[in-house]
């Protein structure tokens, strides 16, 4: 039996305590939030476990085996640090930690202690970011040219870091899970317009070696909420609608087909348009998939593919785009 204990019962809080409760083999040890609302509505809906709001009652207690760590990313290193010291594997909300050099001193503390640290990427977890792997790694669309993601909502908003870090983290997981290539440079642009040094709206272009580009676009004020990717590539090209319940992933057969012809300087083209098909997706939750993932990674000692390598890549991206933004979009190398 693999004890679980959580730290962290606000916005994200009740689903990992839900799903990990709900696994065979695992149980839910205690849980911990110092906010007196949050530790009342955890005492009504599970009256049978402790709750406790310090957490260091959680981090060296010797019945716990994983301490999953929701809280807001400012605690994210502290809370990792101790309960890796005292032994325990780690789940953490993304992302890891503020800093890379935090989130590499995180890395080390674990393969010093062969303990497993996982961040909480659940995107890599549905089954739309699983299919679209699968369809690059068969190079159905061909080499890619592109990846555009929209992911723009009104709030909510964060006092701890800003639209970049919130938001486009989940995409830059997404990229760094289905793409092999690894991006050499990034620049990004922003405004914090509310004037409390936190960007509401940003952008991102991301570059690779390869010619490819990525770009992201998010906002906490936008009067809808958009999810979308798109992914072109020489062959096919693919649509995300992750709001779309019946048709989330959509792939048409469309490409531009180039000529240059004897004689003639200017090159030519012109465009295919097949068929567009909608692959069946399984409906799962993802975060169930993950929690699920994460016991059997420790189980079996496998090394997850939302590890801490996967983070740090992340968390390089994210310190490069305050980079930028800090000297009004200026490429930053990685």
């Amino acid at each position: 039996m693999i004890t679980v204990g959580i730290i962290g019962y606000g916005y994200w809080g009740p689903n990992i305590v839900r799903n990990f409760s709900k696994l065979p083999g695992v149980k839910v040890g205690a849980i911990c939030d110092f906010n007196p609302i949050a530790i009342e509505y955890a005492q009504k809906e599970y009256p049978h476990l402790p709750i406790v709001s310090d957490y260091n009652e959680i981090v060296s207690s010797k019945e716990i085996d994983v301490v999953a760590i929701i809280t807001p990313v400012s605690t994210h290193y502290e809370l990792a640090k101790k309960a890796l010291q005292n032994g325990k594997h780690v789940f953490v909300e993304k992302p890891m930690a503020p800093t890379s050099d935090q989130v590499e001193k995180l890395i080390e503390i674990a393969e010093k202690k062969k303990l497993l640290i996982m961040v909480d990427h659940t995107f890599l977890f549905t089954s739309a970011v699983r299919k679209i792997k699968d369809l690059i790694d068969e190079d159905v669309l061909g080499n890619l040219y592109y990846f555009d993601s929209t992911r723009v909502n009104l709030g909510p908003f964060r006092h701890d870091t800003n639209v970049i870090w919130d938001l486009a983290s989940h995409d830059l997981s997404i990229m760094d899970y289905v793409i092999k290539e690894k991006p050499i440079a990034i620049t990004a642009s922003g405004r914090s317009l509310f004037g409390n040094g936190l960007e509401d709206v940003g952008y991102m272009t991301v570059y690779f070696s390869n010619n490819m580009i990525a770009h992201f676009n998010v906002n906490w004020l936008s009067p809808i909420k958009v999810r979308t990717t798109l992914v072109g590539g020489e062959r096919k090209m693919l649509v995300w609608n992750d709001l779309d319940t019946d048709e989330k992933l959509k792939i048409h057969d469309k490409h531009l087909i180039f000529e240059n012809r004897e004689g003639i300087d200017n090159l030519l083209s012109s465009y295919r348009s097949g068929d567009m098909w909608v692959p069946k997706l399984e409906q799962c939750e993802a975060l169930r998939i993950e929690t699920e993932y994460l016991i059997d990674c420790i189980t079996t000692g496998k090394t997850p593919v939302n590890d801490g390598c996967s983070a740090l890549r992340v968390i390089k991206i994210l310190e490069a785009s305050n980079e930028s933004l800090r000297n009004k979009g200026q490429m930053v190398l990685l």
